[in-house]
């Protein structure tokens, strides 16, 4: 529990140098999937990454004064639910065992919250995240404000409290770094498997089912996204979501994967040929966009920007697009028009930790716009961790070399950034076609 508690006294340090106050951060309702019968449950990723607490109906308050204290409302013992929807921890043995300074029963949130909001100078919330949790909070206030008469005081200020996790969640520690290379381990072994299991005839749910498999066969919780496994044109959908269609021969296959494990996503994605070997053309748009990985991971380093490996990316993309024909004119002319975006129309990608498109700003916050009016891009520092996914989506058009006709192709790996070269946690899934082609054939 100790990185939990680490992170509420940074928080509640960061609070005080803005003047103190009171956090209120409240987990995720469960949610009905129909009558009876509820979506398995997952916590807020912002207050599980404070508390370490899994059960729905909880909520923490951190007291941000000179003794900061962290305070856990969850469920009560109750033998009756418990026979019916499993253990609960109850207050007292959670205070025990997560590090708090104390608990209370969910039920007492609306009576305790106006006594620690008295006297306290801001709070600090999601702000516009649910408009329930918006109103409690306006009743909370309410109630405190009522006790004006006794010498009482509200907070005068509200924040949103995110704008303070985002950042310190931005920069993985070493407990979070590792958690996330087991995650990227599990979803390798999967892709790997699925390699193993593909040839036509096949339908991609199928596929899909070997994915699954090994993510819960290795202890991952839940997969991190909806798994793509499209085939053919399929893979010219960037979120294609049936999974229902059959594999055929000379296509690819292009599969978007990963699992989360104890609350930490990975991302990989693998495109290859379903009989086992690459055609030609596949191979001459497969070995662009190899490229265009390679030198978005060689731009992925400290003090580069986030927007480097993108860029890095695209000039590679582009050239290969000239070279195949796919396009005609300069590489500097179809990026400053940005007309290679008719067949790489995403980033190159996105931070990645608790959630699979996790928190954090892009462009260098508080900083100053430049000329063109927007802020600068964010400088990429050790321990942040982040997708490197260029790819090529070439749908059928009368402009475009039939050969090329609806072929996808992504590759997609996830780089924890240090001090030199990127850290590549997801490098046991073989990606050079020559190395596909001989796992396939094994």
């Amino acid at each position: 529990m100790q990185p939990f508690a680490d992170r509420r006294a940074l928080l509640s340090a960061r609070m005080q140098q803005a003047g103190g106050g009171v956090a209120v951060l409240l987990t995720a309702p469960e949610v009905p999937r129909n009558r009876d019968s509820h979506y398995p449950y997952r916590w807020d990723s912002y207050f599980y990454y404070l508390s370490g607490f899994a059960e729905p109906e909880a909520a923490l308050v951190l007291v941000a004064t000179e003794q900061p204290r962290s305070i856990l409302f969850c469920r009560s013992k109750d033998a009756e639910r418990e026979i019916w929807d499993g253990f609960r921890i109850g207050p007292q043995a959670a205070a025990e065992r997560f590090g708090f300074d104390a608990a209370y029963p969910f039920d007492a949130l609306d009576e305790e919250l106006p006594r620690l909001l008295a006297d306290q100078p801001a709070i600090y919330y999601a702000m516009g995240s649910d408009s329930a949790l918006d109103g409690r909070i306006r009743v909370w206030l309410d109630a405190v404000r009522a006790q004006a008469r006794a010498g009482v005081s509200a907070p005068a200020r509200a924040f949103d409290v995110r704008a303070l996790l985002d950042e310190m969640r931005l920069i993985k520690d070493a407990s979070e770094v590792a958690l996330m290379q087991r995650a990227a381990s599990i979803s390798a072994r999967a892709h790997v498997r699925a390699m193993r299991a593909t040839r036509p005839g096949r339908r991609e749910y199928q596929i899909e089912a070997e994915l699954l498999h090994e993510f819960r066969a290795a202890g991952s919780q839940y997969p991190a996204y909806s798994s793509i496994v499209a085939g053919g044109a399929n893979a010219c959908v960037l979120h294609y979501r049936d999974n229902a269609a059959e594999l055929r021969d000379g296509q690819l296959l292009l599969i978007d994967a990963g699992c989360e494990l104890d609350g930490y996503a990975s991302d990989i994605t693998r495109t290859f040929p379903v009989n086992g070997r690459f055609s030609g053309p596949q191979r001459a748009l497969y070995d662009v966009v190899l490229a265009a990985q390679r030198a978005a991971i060689e731009a992925t380093r400290s003090g580069a920007t986030f927007i480097a490996p993108h860029e890095a990316a695209v000039r590679v993309l582009a050239q290969g697009m000239v070279d195949l024909e796919l396009l005609a004119g300069s590489v500097d002319g179809l990026i400053e028009s940005g007309a290679y975006r008719r067949f790489y129309m995403h980033r190159t990608g996105h931070w990645l930790g608790m959630d699979v498109h996790d928190c954090g700003e892009y462009r260098e916050p508080g900083a100053a716009a430049a000329g063109d009016g927007e802020r600068p891009w964010r400088v990429l520092r050790p321990g942040m961790v982040l997708t490197v996914e260029p790819g090529i989506y070439v749908r059928a058009a009368d402009d475009v070399p039939a050969e090329f006709h609806d072929i996808g192709i992504r590759i997609e790996d996830d780089a924890v950034v240090t001090e030199g070269e990127a850290r590549i946690i997801t490098a046991d899934v073989p990606k050079a076609p020559d190395d596909i082609e001989a796992l396939m054939r094994s």
